[in-house]
């Protein structure tokens, strides 16, 4: 029989993690690194779970049996094609049945693996606790400013030898805003964003400070987990300022997509009433006449300003000037060299 394993994150570097669930069950969440070969399609696994609560595991089982046996040999051939020579860890929701069949496949194959004790649930809970009492591996530089200062643009573009960045926008593929989907495709789920956030952290070296964009506790329909979003409001905050003029042309190049024509007239239409009427007649006319600076600047002045940062309870501890952003990057790295070393 194969051998069981409790998880470690070792495991995601030294194995090809299998993931036998369902196509649904793996876009929900899974493990980082999966490859999904299932061995029951969505419907098959709702057949076969009908059966199980109507007449018991054994008819399910046996079910389960004659939709799968005669691809046995093409699930065992995918998993190890997936391998490339490493050793398999397979695993399904709660290390059951799933995953032990197809464990006992490709062992009976000839191909070193392993089962993931306790599935995908156990995993789960491994990323959940790690979020109930976070501490990070390395400091957390946090970094602050005004809707439309760059600041997304100039973490990614950090010197990667020297800090770790981590997009929370872009994990959670929203940028925290009424316009913050726009261009980003569907949000994760809670799960998956959960999954990567952890896997961005457990890959941090500790000897690199962690640069991060300061959010609410809600990005989108987001939620960071855990006490994460109490952590960085205690760690190092970074204020950002940049010129209104700076800020209209950096949201004018981030939204002027004609793609982005409908679905920006139906964030402002969501945000009516915090604009009142006759700002929002102005606004819509604009964006009709595709005065994308005009829309920028009336939001920044009639909206962002008046909602993000209008009391800010708390003194950041460095304030950088981003109208250039190598300029602010040094200005960052000499704050952090000077600090960390007393």
């Amino acid at each position: 029989m194969p051998e069981k394993v409790a998880f470690t994150p070792a495991l995601l570097d030294s194995h090809c993690i299998i993931d036998v669930r369902t196509p649904l069950e793996f876009a929900e969440d899974h493990l980082p690194g999966a490859c999904n070969v299932p061995i029951l399609s969505n419907e098959e696994r709702v057949e076969v779970g009908t059966i199980h609560k109507q007449q018991g595991p054994q008819q399910a089982r046996m079910r389960g049996m004659e939709l799968t046996c005669a691809r046995f040999a093409a699930m065992s051939r995918e998993a190890i094609a997936h391998a490339a020579g490493r050793p398999i860890l397979v695993y399904c929701w709660r290390g059951g049945l799933r995953s032990l069949s197809m464990a006992i496949l490709i062992e009976s194959c000839g191909h070193p693996v392993v089962q993931l004790s306790g599935g995908y649930k156990a995993f789960r809970n491994k990323v959940t606790s790690y979020f109930e009492d976070f501490t990070p591996p390395a400091p957390l530089i946090v970094i602050h400013g005004m809707t439309g200062n760059g600041k997304t643009t100039f973490i990614n573009g950090l010197e990667s030898s020297i800090w770790t960045t981590i997009d929370l926008e872009g994990l959670a593929r929203h940028r925290g805003s009424a316009f913050g989907s726009l261009g980003l495709g569907d949000q994760p789920t809670q799960k998956r964003f959960d999954t990567m956030l952890w896997d961005n952290l457990r890959q941090a070296p500790s000897d690199k400070p962690i640069v991060l964009e300061g959010e609410s506790q809600r990005i989108g329909r987001i939620t960071l987990p855990g006490n994460f979003y109490n952590v960085m409001a205690a760690s190092c905050k970074v204020w950002c300022n940049v010129s209104a003029d700076t800020r209209v042309a950096r949201l004018t190049e981030e939204y002027a997509h004609q793609e982005y024509r409908e679905p920006m007239a139906e964030a402002l239409e969501r945000i009516r009433k915090k604009l009142g009427g006759t700002h929002y007649a102005e606004l819509k006319g604009m964006l009709e006449q595709w005065d994308i600076a005009g829309v920028a600047r009336g939001l920044i002045e009639q909206y962002y300003d008046k909602l993000y940062y209008k009391h800010r309870p708390w003194t950041p501890d460095l304030e950088i000037d981003l109208e250039d952003f190598q300029s602010g990057e040094r200005a960052l790295r000499f704050y952090w060299e000077s600090h960390s070393s007393t």
